[in-house]
């Protein structure tokens, strides 16, 4: 339990500060320790792999997998380091687990970025509207209909939801900061090497994989989160019936489940590098338009509450047995 492992008292509770901080400062605009982060998995990007001149499937998945061990490990002990030094000043490493957590989550991110889209929309600007989408989708979108472009910011508010969010509370819950941290970094080198391709199908394995492993169940709790902050039926059953189609394990419950839930149909054929890509159909009901966009943003603050209701009862149940805990022990 997270109590034990971050030695804060209540240490769920955080959650609730972190919360705060992204709603009152928004995603941080210079100097996010993400990006910065970016900066410096790039340069051992470039210091491991071997190009194109290595062929050897093997040798690349294992110059991936230091490379992703380098990248990550070094932020996790630096944490670590800086925790232990705050150990018995317990406000002081209260604010640090809050503070990592918030850069670790972007929920106002999120939705801003998806609201952008919407209001080019409501204006029939629809260049801007596809320039907009572009920001947070990897598909192609310079030829997008309206119907697409709200499709595609749709698809990206609930898959970003785990990823960006829920994923990161999950591992805040379970192992602290550092377990948040990890989780984020991971994700994050996912994001930068995770592509299908030949420069990174067997590099960024290691990367892709341990993002799976990681999301596996926050996909599935964000998924159920979904479904109780939305239409509960018909994403339970979209989420049993379609979820095994898609091609990624994690996002295929939490989309079809989101789908589901706003009773919208998503997914369907889209280009991506020049190339379409049949995808399976996700969801019930009809085609997404403009105004779904917000009704998506809406689901995604709903399972937040969700998710701040539960971690406010865990931090009280936790609590409280560690005081009776206390007591028995005198």
């Amino acid at each position: 339990m997270a109590l034990k492992i971050s030695t804060v008292p209540f240490s769920p509770l955080l959650v609730l500060p972190a919360l705060f901080l992204d709603e009152m400062l928004g995603e941080p605009q210079v100097l996010h320790p993400l990006s910065l982060f970016g900066g410096y998995a790039g340069q051992i990007e470039e210091l491991f792999h071997p190009g194109q001149a290595v062929r050897r499937r093997i040798a690349t998945n294992v110059m991936g997998g230091l490379a992703l061990g380098l990248a990550v490990v070094p932020p996790v002990v630096a944490l670590s380091l800086a925790r232990r030094r705050l150990v018995r000043r317990p406000l002081a490493l209260a604010f640090l687990d809050s503070l990592v957590l918030y850069f670790c989550i972007a929920p106002g991110s999120l939705f801003s970025h998806a609201r952008d889209v919407y209001s080019s929309l409501s204006v029939d600007d629809l260049e801007l509207a596809r320039q907009m989408v572009g920001r947070i989708v990897s598909r192609d979108t310079s030829n997008l209909n309206e119907e697409q472009v709200a499709t595609a910011t749709i698809e990206s508010v609930l898959e970003n939801g785990n990823d960006a969010v829920f994923g990161a509370l999950f591992w805040f819950l379970v192992g602290g900061s550092g377990g948040s941290l990890f989780y984020r970094l991971a994700n994050t080198l996912d994001a930068m090497w995770g592509y299908r391709n030949e420069r990174f199908l067997d590099f960024g394995c290691p990367a892709a994989r341990l993002d799976d492993v990681l999301n596996y169940v926050p996909a599935r709790l964000t998924s159920m989160s979904y479904a109780l902050a939305g239409d509960t039926k018909t994403a339970l059953a979209c989420w049993g019936s379609q979820s095994g189609q898609w091609y990624s394990p994690n996002a295929g419950p939490v989309m079809a489940a989101g789908a589901g839930a706003l009773n919208l149909e998503l997914g369907g054929a889209a280009v991506y590098h020049g190339k379409l890509k049949e995808r399976p159909v996700l969801g019930r009901g009809r085609k997404a338009r403009p105004d779904d966009i917000e009704r998506a943003n809406a689901l995604v603050s709903r399972a937040l509450r969700i998710w701040s209701v539960a971690a406010v009862a865990i931090g009280i149940i936790g609590g409280v047995c560690a005081f009776v805990a206390r007591r028995q022990s005198r």
